[in-house]
């Protein structure tokens, strides 16, 4: 059974969606990598399905979940990317790890459509960047642990 890592922030629309994809994009098979949030917006934001495009990674068919989703199944590692999500995370089943990386929520962002496509895509790179470095990391853990 592959380890689930579940990253949650409030809403489940933006930030959280973000950093599956990418995170999902970056381990491949090697991990179930889902997605919450403490009080789901209910969608995925479409600037985060757009920027997500750009770079090649499709969350078009992801959905908003509440975090109750996955109380009753054992979770290795909680990653929190809100600060509201991270004082609310309940522990789960199983989970040896927590790690809570914030980072600034591009749903608040204002102006025209191109200046809001330009918060979403600097969110999505510093999401890009953090993701990808701990998926190098649970590569190279693995590689150290004996079969």
């Amino acid at each position: 059974m592959k380890p689930t890592v579940l990253i949650l922030c409030t809403g489940n629309s933006c930030r959280s969606h973000l950093a599956e994809g990418i995170l999902r994009a970056a381990v491949g098979e090697a991990l179930n990598v889902q997605s919450a949030g403490s009080k789901p917006a209910g969608f995925v934001h479409p600037l985060a399905i757009q920027v997500m495009k750009e770079i090649g990674i499709d969350i078009s068919a992801h959905h908003s979940k509440p975090i109750s989703d996955f109380l009753p199944q054992p979770v290795e590692t909680v990653i929190t990317v809100c600060g509201h999500a991270d004082q609310v995370c309940p522990r789960f089943p199983g989970q040896a790890n927590r790690h809570h990386w914030g980072f600034h929520d591009p749903a608040h962002a204002t102006g025209t459509d191109e200046e809001k496509l330009a918060v979403f895509r600097k969110v999505r790179d510093e999401i890009k960047m953090v993701f990808e470095a701990y998926a190098a990391g649970r590569r190279d853990q693995a590689k150290a642990i004996p079969t």
